[in-house]
């Protein structure tokens, strides 16, 4: 099949696509580290899994295979700074992100963002390679809900808070 839409014209479509902004995690044997990913999303609730979708040539790409656990950090409105440093910038690697944030653990071992709109702390169950990405099935073995508000998602190559403040009964 031919290929009909350029890169940049898909790029700029993806824009208009709004995503919750995540920090996904990873500890174990090699080491631990973390990324800020817009491509996660539900697969199914039987078993619970999610998708998560990090770049071939990232180096998060060989920390989560090596570890096979990651965690999923759904950041709330005010945690741009927490997005930001696990995107490297100014330049953070490795452990010198975990400098933002308090973290703690649950099942796995993975980091797990306290404050976070929500976490799921998953076992990747499977890996498919697709294109410049790897995509990882991880099943959840544990959740952590945060307080009720606003969250952080990202549109238009730009950070924007969405929510309520409180629930509306």
């Amino acid at each position: 099949m031919t290929m009909t839409v350029s890169r940049d014209e898909f790029r700029d479509a993806m824009a208009r696509l709004g995503a919750a902004v995540n920090v996904v995690t990873s500890a174990g044997a090699a080491g631990r580290g973390g990324f800020t990913a817009s491509a996660v999303c539900s697969v199914t609730d039987d078993p619970p899994t999610l998708l998560v979708c990090l770049n071939r040539a990232s180096s998060g790409n060989a920390l989560l295979k090596a570890n096979g656990v990651l965690c999923v950090n759904t950041l709330a409105a005010g945690q741009r700074p927490i997005s930001d440093a696990f995107a490297g910038v100014g330049g953070l690697k490795g452990e010198s992100r975990f400098g933002h944030g308090a973290w703690s653990t649950l099942a796995t071992g993975a980091p797990v963002l306290e404050e976070a709109a929500v976490s799921f702390d998953c076992e990747i169950a499977d890996v498919v390679e697709k294109g410049t990405h790897s995509v990882f099935f991880a099943e959840v073995r544990a959740i952590r809900q945060g307080a009720p508000g606003r969250a952080l998602i990202w549109y238009g190559r730009g950070y924007h808070p969405v929510g309520h403040d409180q629930v509306v009964g």
